[in-house]
């Protein structure tokens, strides 16, 4: 699985994606792997009210089962303008 960044999430990060660390069975999970990391993943990542995620593509919460998935998207809420 790979883990894609966007605006904001993606600039506190410094990349656009990057291999998913092993062990997640949660969107929650792999956000706690991932904030254990430090640095900018633990400021982007920090406060999970601020962030949407999809899998494949698909909108999911945090407690979504990862599965089978081969990516997950994480990135603030859009807004129209």
């Amino acid at each position: 699985m790979k883990i894609v960044y966007f605006a904001w999430v993606r600039e506190q990060i410094g990349c656009d994606e990057e291999p998913a660390p092993e062990g997640a069975v949660t969107v929650a999970d792999m956000l706690d792997l991932l904030r254990g990391k430090g640095g900018g993943h633990a400021a982007a990542l920090g406060d999970e009210s601020r962030l949407r995620f999809a899998l494949d593509q698909l909108m999911v919460k945090s407690d979504a089962k990862l599965g089978n998935a081969s990516e997950l998207a994480i990135f603030p809420p859009v807004t129209g303008g």
